[in-house]
């Protein structure tokens, strides 16, 4: 979990394909460390969770605090009004308010970078959180079932609800599109995902496809949606996607 060079990434495919060598190279013009997460399944939400955290370290944003803090407790209600138990989920919830309470240096004991990862390090702290990420993830797709239903159906043919009981909920789920969407949405938080796969266009112009996940400033929501997230703002959130796996990206 430690940052390291994006020359690491270089070395580790110096045999491999032209293709993704070419595309670390172009990588590496607009981005200089990498940080490699657990390769269980969780990696997606893991990226996120240190990644966000970070973030709120680094600019000790209260504000941002104080919005996801709307959010979180949005999300809960949705929980409730789902028809799932609190004592289910009530524990991930506290866990993840801890730990972003404790990035933020006004806090009672504030910690610094070191703390942050060895506190993320920790399975049992950062295994609870992932579970309030998919357990966030899950709310938001079954309480926008119409929306969600088309791209699952697509996936599989299971309903909403099964989706998220097999394929979201469960620790060691993989996260595609779906799970992406619904967590940026959810939490209101741009993510950035830069993809490393052997496609390439025949123009012979090679390029890293990326991908904004913006969260949708829906206006049948209500005006706080569209003042919350402005449609303009850029991800400080980046992972990198290598088929299988996320780790986070860090930009020059």
């Amino acid at each position: 979990m430690l940052q390291e060079p994006l020359s690491s990434l270089a070395a580790e495919f110096q045999s491999g394909s032209p293709i993704l060598q070419e595309k670390i190279k172009l990588l590496g013009e607009q981005y200089d460390a990498l940080r490699r997460t657990r390769g269980d399944g969780n990696c997606f939400y893991r990226s996120f969770m240190f990644s966000y955290l970070e973030h709120i370290l680094e600019t000790q944003d209260k504000a941002e605090v104080d919005r996801i803090m709307i959010k979180i407790e949005e999300c809960r209600k949705t929980l409730l009004s789902l028809g799932y138990i609190e004592f289910t989920f009530e524990d991930f919830f506290s866990i993840f308010i801890d730990l972003l309470e404790s990035v933020l240096q006004g806090h009672e004991a504030p910690i610094g970078p070191e703390e942050l990862l060895e506190r993320t390090r920790d399975s049992q702290v950062s295994d609870y959180v992932v579970m309030f990420f998919r357990f966030v993830t899950s709310g938001e797709i079954q309480r926008r079932s119409e929306f969600f239903e088309p791209f699952i159906s697509g996936l599989t043919n299971s309903t909403v609800a099964q989706f998220c009981k097999a394929s979201v909920e469960p620790m060691g789920e993989e996260s595609d599109h779906v799970h992406i969407i619904a967590l940026s949405d959810a939490l209101g938080v741009p993510i950035r995902v830069m993809y490393l796969d052997r496609s390439s266009c025949d123009t012979g112009n090679l390029s890293v496809n990326h991908h904004d996940f913006i969260p949708l400033a829906n206006a049948s929501e209500g005006d706080a949606a569209m003042t919350s997230t402005p449609a303009a703002e850029k991800p400080y959130i980046t992972l990198l996607y290598r088929p299988g796996h996320y780790d986070i990206l860090y930009p020059k």
